[in-house]
């Protein structure tokens, strides 16, 4: 049995040039990036390689990239780090309702702590409306953090707009990039951020590496403490393999992005048009807004998403019921919530998300299994029953 991975938006694999890359660094360049002998100076050549290798994709100079642990903790930096820098009677923070939890915990954080926090809406197409950030901003309003493409729906906001609202108010922007990255343009004097998060699983890159672009002259609040590494925004010793990873993976997926665009999106494009055709009461959700294109969340009416995530599986097909970092939740997807779905249609929804191993015979056999899959689970369901 063939395993076909539908799941790309929660991990991608290593893609073997990457790990080539990395691999002298688990051995014969096992250095401390800071350390001033050959053996570390070894090692800080490689971080420094990487360092330039994000920049070119983000267009921006290698001394605005801080490495981090992965995205999360970018967002962290980028939320607590701008909010705590500041001074004064109130704070205010603006955001969406759909962001990652990365960024919405971090924002629940600075609420216990007096920040004032807007979360706006979003469209039933996922999109929040620049008008709407304009209008949330106040005189004390000291970040907005809009993520520039959602894990779940892949739909792509307009962070160019805001970057430029936010400039006329004078407020710093940071945006959530850890989707967008290597498959949309993501250079940041164009979309007019002050901070973008990336990840280096979300692009064929390893867990535990991550960066945030740090405009020049913005000022940030330690998050941790300890030593003065990443030009004192981010202590401790550098995981220099995954770092040459991540550098190694910007510069994969920044080699043929728009050909792998698509290609994928082609392929994406298939599969709803087919799959809809095949299964009543299918909805693919946000069809109309931009996406990405590896991206396809469908709901399937009067079908349980978590069984039939099952039975995909055993068919040897991986997809997702939702965000990977939210697995194990019982309340359905706040994204899904936020677009106007009841809890019932949430949790029959699943995403699709395609990659660089994704090709036209795993697209054909996934459609072969769906309609199927979907039928048997809809006899069992006594809402279809009473819709027949």
């Amino acid at each position: 049995m063939r395993r076909c991975y539908f799941d790309h938006n929660a991990t991608t694999p290593v893609d073997p040039g990457v790990l080539e890359a990395m691999l002298p660094y688990y051995g014969p360049e096992y250095g401390n990036a800071s350390s001033l002998h050959s053996f570390g100076q070894d090692a800080r050549q490689g971080v420094e390689s990487a360092r330039r290798q994000v920049a070119a994709q983000l267009g921006c100079d290698a001394k605005d990239v801080v490495f981090t642990s992965g995205g999360t903790e970018a967002d962290n930096l980028a939320v607590f780090g701008t909010v705590r820098s500041t001074s004064g009677p109130s704070r205010h923070v603006v955001t969406t309702q759909i962001e990652h939890p990365a960024v919405l915990n971090a924002c629940e954080q600075l609420e216990r702590e007096g920040v004032d926090v807007t979360y706006l809406p979003v469209s039933g197409e996922g999109i929040v409306a620049p008008d709407d950030v304009r209008a949330a901003v106040r005189s004390a309003t000291v970040l907005i953090t809009v993520m520039h493409a959602n894990n779940e729906l892949g739909t792509v906001q307009p962070i160019d707009e805001i970057g430029s609202i936010a400039r006329d108010a004078g407020v710093l922007f940071h945006t959530d990039g850890v989707q967008s990255f290597g498959k949309v343009p993501t250079r940041v004097e164009e979309l007019g951020v002050d901070f973008f998060s990336l990840s280096a699983h979300k692009i064929y890159g390893p867990k535990g590496a991550g960066a945030l672009y740090v405009r020049r002259g913005v000022q940030l609040a330690k998050v941790q403490y300890g030593g003065s590494h990443e030009r004192d925004r981010r202590p401790g010793t550098e995981n220099v393999p995954g770092i040459v990873g991540l550098g190694a993976a910007a510069e994969l997926v920044g080699a043929d992005r728009d050909e792998e665009n698509a290609r994928v999106g082609r392929l994406r494009d298939r599969f709803e048009r087919e799959l809809l055709g095949a299964i009543p009461d299918a909805h693919v959700h946000a069809l109309n807004s931009p996406r990405l294109p590896t991206t396809s969340s469908v709901r399937f009416d009067h079908a349980d998403s978590e069984p039939l995530l099952i039975s995909l599986d055993l068919q040897g097909f991986a997809v997702s019921s939702g965000s990977a970092c939210s697995s194990g939740a019982v309340k359905p997807s706040h994204v899904l919530t936020a677009i106007g779905l009841s809890r019932d249609q949430a949790k029959s929804t699943l995403r699709f998300s395609l990659g660089r191993q994704t090709d036209e015979e795993q697209v054909d056999a996934l459609l072969a299994a769906l309609p199927g899959m979907v039928e048997r689970l809809r006899i069992l369901s006594p809402s279809w029953a009473g819709t027949a």
